[in-house]
């Protein structure tokens, strides 16, 4: 008996279909305090759209990141995805593989949510997408990371327990002016219109006869939103930390910009109002005012101070 077994396992082993990979990917999507409700919608959206991700509560810090490395950890999640508020207006998004890495810091704007611009497209909740790339990602290093981690934190697995066996939106993502350009598009399908045939009824009944059972469909993209602008600032080699192995140099922070067009408008006030000053001191000395401008320094060799 223990021969037949054996001869039996060994053939079945062998007829056996190899092993699928199972692509266990989990993200945890978190903020910080001080996000706007611009923000908190995007995060919902992204939340519905992601039926792999585990929402948490905001983090008190934005100095400590570490931390969420052992957030991930205890919620059992392989991917984060953090969206750090500066100042109630800047809007800053952290990806990161834990617990290993790499992490990307990169600067979200232009954000529009489903709600905002009334987008006609909807999709299942908790469906698949597909993920479209540009073809550039492929031309660089550091594009072809962000590429990666693009995948497995918005790439949701077919085996999570939350989806629906789905595909019918799709995600683009496109490179352009050293951005992201991130769109979310329903795939809507419509039966086509039925036309009327150019040939002769006797055609029609031998030839051209419609064939049962099968019919044609147009496809078309709807968008459904949300949509935003992703500028990459740093990649980090560990998760939360580590050394830099990307620089974005042409990146200039919101605040800076903001400070150079406070000091563009000091700047002219400044010369506004000099040559105003200028312009009464020239009148005074001109005599074409009764009070004011500049008092002329006295000639020591004049008669009223010689003879005074």
């Amino acid at each position: 008996m223990a021969a037949v077994y054996k001869t039996l396992s060994s053939t079945t082993s062998h007829e056996k279909d190899p092993i699928e990979r199972k692509n266990r990917q989990r993200v945890l999507i978190l903020s910080s305090r001080g996000v706007t409700y611009r923000h908190r919608h995007l995060l919902q959206d992204l939340y519905s759209l992601m039926p792999h991700s585990r929402k948490e509560a905001k983090l008190d810090t934005k100095t400590k990141l570490y931390q969420l490395n052992e957030l991930a950890e205890l919620y059992n999640c392989n991917n984060v995805l953090f969206f750090e508020a500066r100042k109630g207006k800047d809007l800053y998004a952290w990806m990161s593989k834990a617990p290993n890495g790499p992490t990307v810091k990169m600067h979200l704007q232009n954000l529009h949510t489903m709600e905002e611009l009334n987008f006609i497209g909807n999709c299942l909740k908790g469906s698949r997408p597909i993920l479209s790339f540009d073809a550039t990602f492929e031309k660089q290093a550091h594009l072809r990371v962000m590429k990666e981690l693009f995948t497995q934190i918005f790439g949701v697995p077919k085996t999570s327990r939350k989806v629906k066996p789905f595909v019918d939106h799709v995600m683009g993502f496109t490179v352009a002016d050293g951005k992201i350009w991130i769109r979310v598009y329903q795939i809507s399908e419509s039966a086509q219109g039925k036309k009327k045939p150019a040939k002769d009824s006797e055609d029609m009944d031998t030839d051209s006869s419609p064939k049962k059972g099968k019919t044609e469909f147009d496809v078309s993209l709807v968008e459904i939103g949300p949509r935003f602008v992703l500028t990459p600032i740093v990649i980090q080699e560990s998760s939360f930390g580590g050394p830099i192995i990307y620089e974005n140099k042409e990146f200039v922070s919101p605040n800076q910009i903001r400070a150079d067009l406070r000091r563009a408008k000091a700047g002219k006030y400044n010369r506004r109002t000099e040559a105003q000053r200028d312009s009464e001191a020239k009148r005074g000395d001109l005599g074409l005012k009764s009070h004011g401008g500049r008092k002329k320094e006295k000639d020591p060799l004049s008669d009223n101070v010689l003879f005074a």
